[in-house]
């Protein structure tokens, strides 16, 4: 049987072995430009993401506007006696009274 320090030198050694192997594998700038990247892209995203809701709270405001000049008494003309819209690029000839 081994000598009980000789076991702990050849652990010692396994570990460092191990350690060096790692090492070599992955260095250690990758892990840190990689999350550089990944913060990058999030904060790419939180933009984009700023972008869209901005842009979608200007259509809902424009197309409330559109709706409320729509239902302006003024445009009324514009539906037919059952209430329907008018196609105002039909042909008045060809409607069918």
């Amino acid at each position: 049987m081994a000598h009980p320090s000789a076991t702990i030198v050849g652990l010692f050694i396994l570990l460092i072995g191990s350690t060096v192997a790692d090492s070599e594998r992955t260095p250690r700038a990758a892990p840190s430009s990689a999350c550089q990247e990944h913060a990058s892209l999030h904060n790419r995203l939180d933009v984009v993401e700023k972008k869209v809701e901005d842009t979608v709270g200007k259509l809902e405001a424009e197309l409330a506007a559109l709706l409320e000049d729509i239902e302006d008494p003024k445009w009324r003309p514009l539906l037919d006696k059952t209430g329907n819209p008018v196609d105002i690029l039909e042909d008045p000839a060809s409607v069918q009274s």
